[in-house]
Formats: C-alpha cells, structure tokens, sequence
C-alpha cells in the first residue's frame, strides 16, 4: 500500500520569473481547468506505469499509483523584476494567441508579482524596476521567506512549492569554501558575499527554510552545492534540478543511445541554437551562457563514454552554442550536425533540425516537476530527487563522491517509474540497463 499523504487542500506554486515559460504554464493549467485546452506533453497528465506482472500486471496514470494535486488545486504566485501581470506578461510574450489567453485574463491578470530578489551583476541584460531593497543576502533570503508565508496565509494554501524559471545567472563556480558546508553558506550569505551567493541561492534557501520543495529549471549552481543537500536535509525537503530539459537536450539524450546501443563510433556533435526571447537575450551574455554551455556539454559524457567503449568514443568533439536572433522570439531552433562512422571506419553524418517552441515544451516540464516534488515531500522522500532527471538536461549528483549523473532517457525514464511505483507501494522491479 502507498505510505504517501494524501493530497488534500491547496497546493501553491511560486515561480521565480513571470516571463514566456511561465505564463505559458499558467495560462494552459487555467485553460484545462475549464476543459478549454488539453496539457498535452505533461507525463503526470497522460503517461501510464506498468505495474505488476504476468497475471497482475496493469497500466495505470499516476494518479491511480498515487496521491496527485489535480489542477484544480493549484493556486500560483510569483516573483518578477518586471511588474506587469500575468495576462499582460502572457501577451507581451507573444507565445500564445490572445484567442488562447483571454478565456482566462481575470484569473491571470490577479496574478501579480512579487517584486524579485535581484542583483544585476547576475544578469546584465535585464533592466526591471520591481527589484525589492535588501541589505544584504541574508535580507533578501528572509524578505523571500516572509514572501512565501504571506502567500500560504493569504491564499489558504496547505503546501507551497518553489519553482526557479527565470532567467540563467552568471556561471558561479563551486567554492568548497563557501558552498560545502551549510554554516559556511549562512554564514557568506550574512557577509553578504555578491560573488559567491546568487540571487537563486537566496531563494532556494528561503523555499527549504518555509517546508516548500524547490525545483531549479535553469542551469544555475544554486541547489547543486553541498550546503543544499545539507540544508534539504535538515528540512526533510526534495529539491531537483538543473536546467528544464526541452529542445536540443531532449533530442540529444533520446538520440545519443541509438549510436551507443547500435554501437557506431562518433567523431562529433556540433550544436547550436538560436532564440529570440528574454532567455536568449540573457545568454547572448558571454558569463550568462557559460552556466548555459557547461549544463548542455555534460549530456554526453555520461551517454557515450570513453572508458567503456574506446574504439568508438575517444576524442570525440563537442561542441555547443546558442545565439540570441530576435526574429524567432520563443520559436527556436535547435540544429545538431553529428558525424558518426560505421564499418572499418567509413563516416557518415546525420542531421537533425528541431524546429521548436521553447515554452510549449517547458510548460509541461514545469507542471510535472511541481508535481511531482510535492509527491515527493509527501512521500518523506527529501534531498536531491534523482527521479526526476528525466526532466532536466544536467541531473544533480553527488560530485563529491564521483558519481556520475544518469543522462541516458530511457534510463532516466526507468527511474521515474520506479520512484512512481515505490511511492505507490509497488515493486521497483525495472533494471537499469
């Protein structure tokens, strides 16, 4: 039998950044609600686990295995530099139609954001005034914590999750100093130390601190320090992260097994983007796209590994970049040129074009995770939740004791079905092959 609490009351979800991603979120979780849209692309919402076997196997949605939040109970909140609402923010974005929008203007035009936790050395490009006044970045962290409380009371929520979908900060290395110890982070965040405390770190504190779940859906260091799993710990808390896996990433992890399973030998892989949003804005910031950069090199490595099959993965060349190009805004794409080579070690080439839609892809992302961490809190289940990499293109791990990240789809998605059916009070009876 399932050990996890039910889902009962209102579940909050607070979002850090108010932009593309999350009104699009925002506006297709209200338009389902009145049966207006369908939440294609959330795993939560259509994806179905075996469960048993022979005799007793069946195939049930998640909510059959466990207690979900359904969409009904979902109340949001947010934090943006900008303070325009979520209906006016959904429309400047130009995602959705407005023919998709206006059914829901009254629900989103109430959501209004919080003013943000900020500091522009994280992120140059944005120029937003709805920035609150902090003395330093222990301020800020308790300024959030007041924010997250407010809004439980207000909204009569019974659990809040926090979910980070703004902008990517600028690459903060780890500091063993600073980041390996929780009493170091508190104590650098009292220092207000700007260098080594991001604005991000700030928030997933405040997030842990307040019994809420934090999910960073942008390539930030921010919960992939020590500290964190320290303080996840501490508060019997999950956190998941890093960076929403969508276009190139998702293509990659699917693809990249079928040259390691077929075992064809790969010489390259050569891939870029470009992207008009206020995400590709932000990126076009060399510091910025260095955070970028290092969570879409890791894929690979952990695929197609050298050690195991040398004849066929040593040396091979990675290379990735993004480039910022207005005209697209959200609609991006994702171009892939991989030279593999076969037989006696003749070359061939494949070429993959992702013509895609940034924000149609991370809505679904978004819902699944908040859902997903708020099973897990009310499975006990805390720290990082390995489970939920199948979502994100650079999976915490513990680098600390070498362990190496699951970046392989398939295996990710065998993850998520067994966490699924533990939770259920089924057998985790699927092999990591």
């Amino acid at each position: 039998m399932s050990k996890v609490k039910k889902a009962e009351g209102k579940l909050g979800v607070m979002v850090v950044g108010l932009g593309a991603v999350t009104t699009t979120f925002m506006t297709g979780v209200l338009m389902a609600r009145k049966g207006l849209a369908k939440p294609v692309g959330a795993m939560t919402q259509y994806d179905k686990v075996r469960v048993g076997k022979g005799a007793d196997k069946k195939y049930l949605k998640y909510d059959e295995i466990v207690s979900m939040a359904s969409l009904d109970d979902i109340v949001f909140g947010a934090w943006d530099v900008y303070p325009e609402n979520a209906y006016e923010s959904a429309i400047n974005c130009e995602v959705l139609k407005e023919k998709d929008i206006n059914p829901v203007k009254d629900e989103l035009e109430k959501i209004v954001p919080m003013k943000a936790a900020f500091d522009k050395n994280f992120a140059k490009r944005l120029e937003g005034n709805n920035v609150k006044e902090c003395k330093d970045r222990w301020d800020m962290t308790e300024q959030l914590r007041e924010d997250i409380r407010n809004f439980k009371k207000e909204n009569g929520c019974d659990r809040i999750v926090v979910l980070w979908a703004a902008s990517t900060e600028v690459y903060v290395p780890v500091n063993e100093k600073v980041h390996y110890t929780l009493a170091d982070l508190e104590a650098a965040m009292k220092a207000d130390d700007k260098e080594n405390i991001a604005p991000s770190m700030c928030y997933a504190y405040a997030a842990l601190a307040e019994g809420a779940p934090f999910i960073m859906g942008a390539p930030n260091t921010t919960v992939d320090i020590p500290a964190m799993w320290e303080m996840a710990e501490k508060t019997k808390m999950p956190i998941a992260g890093k960076d929403f896996k969508t276009g190139q990433t998702l293509v990659k992890s699917g693809f990249a097994p079928i040259i390691g399973t077929r075992c064809l030998g790969l010489a390259g892989w050569f891939s870029t983007n470009i992207l008009g949003n206020r995400d590709g804005l932000v990126l076009d910031e060399p510091a910025n796209f260095r955070t970028k950069e290092v969570s879409k090199l890791s894929t690979l490595e952990s695929i197609l590994v050298p050690e195991e099959q040398p004849d066929l993965y040593t040396d091979y060349y990675h290379k990735v970049r993004i480039n910022y190009y207005p005209p697209r805004n959200d609609n991006k794409e994702g171009w892939d040129n991989i030279d593999i080579f076969g037989w006696m070690g003749y070359p061939m080439q494949i070429k993959i074009d992702f013509l895609c839609r940034d924000s149609i892809l991370a809505a679904p992302l978004c819902l699944d995770l908040v859902l997903l961490s708020d099973l897990a809190a009310r499975a006990g289940r805390w720290g990082t939740q390995r489970f939920l990499s199948f979502f994100l293109k650079s999976p915490m791990h513990d680098y600390t004791k070498n362990e190496v990240p699951v970046n392989h789809l398939f295996q990710q998605y065998a993850m998520l079905k067994n966490a699924i059916r533990e939770m259920g009070g089924y057998e985790a009876d699927q092999e990591l092959d």
